[in-house]
């Protein structure tokens, strides 16, 4: 099938089913940062006592004003924050935050991209469902709900003062039980990782816009029948 058609029967899985489209692509994004938070009142037994808003639109002028580089600037830009919120001790001086949810929007974006491909790629299996029922496609499923898993991972915005206090992706490991040293040590393939998972997800949805008629009729019909309809 050509890439043309394919794209038609992603179009025609999202059109004939756009209320569960929706509701997952905009659910996701906040189930996610949901679950963060709930990850860290439930590991640390405590609710937060600060939140703090980011004057996001000034900082990213000012780094527009201030840096020549347009690589540079779209990194310091990615690294921006637009909120925090978490748990501040002031048992040192004017305080230290223990830990926190951080929301960037750099990191939002990626996280509503994949919101949007996971809703694409639950009703292309909604679909699939309703016209058959094949290993094909559930294992189809099953790698992109793997790829989804590796891209939220690797876009983890949390900090844990074990940790150095440095927000990364890795304090989402270190949190579920994962050696502090392991987790850190990982944080050079978060890149890998993340492009692993949309790599993932993208073969994912390449294999469910497929023709789902070809394992079926070779089943059916092993043999080629005549004009007549008996085996030749």
């Amino acid at each position: 099938m050509t890439a043309v058609g394919r794209a038609r029967r992603i179009r025609a899985a999202v059109t004939a089913r756009p209320r569960l489209w929706l509701a997952v692509t905009l659910g996701f994004p906040i189930v996610y940062y949901l679950v963060m938070f709930a990850a860290l009142v439930i590991r640390f037994q405590a609710w937060p006592n600060y939140a703090v808003t980011y004057d996001w639109l000034g900082n990213v002028a000012e780094i527009i004003r201030a840096t020549p580089s347009l690589s540079d600037m779209g990194a310091i830009i990615a690294q921006e924050w637009l909120f925090e919120i978490g748990r501040m001790n002031y048992d040192f001086g004017n305080g230290i935050s223990e830990w926190s949810l951080n929301i960037n929007p750099a990191k939002v974006l990626v996280v509503c991209l994949l919101g949007s491909l996971i809703a694409t790629l639950v009703t292309l299996m909604a679909t699939r469902r309703a016209a058959c029922s094949t290993g094909r496609w559930t294992g189809a499923g099953a790698v992109g709900g793997l790829g989804g898993a590796l891209v939220a991972m690797t876009n983890v915005t949390l900090a844990w003062v074990v940790c150095c206090a440095t927000p990364s992706w890795v304090v989402g490991l270190a949190i579920l039980g994962l050696g502090v040293s392991s987790s850190l040590w990982l944080e050079q393939f978060g890149w890998w990782i993340e492009y692993a998972g949309f790599g993932l997800l993208l073969a994912s949805l390449y294999v469910l816009s497929g023709d789902a008629k070809t394992a079926a009729t070779i089943t059916e019909n092993p043999y080629p029948k005549s004009v007549m309809g008996a085996p030749q």
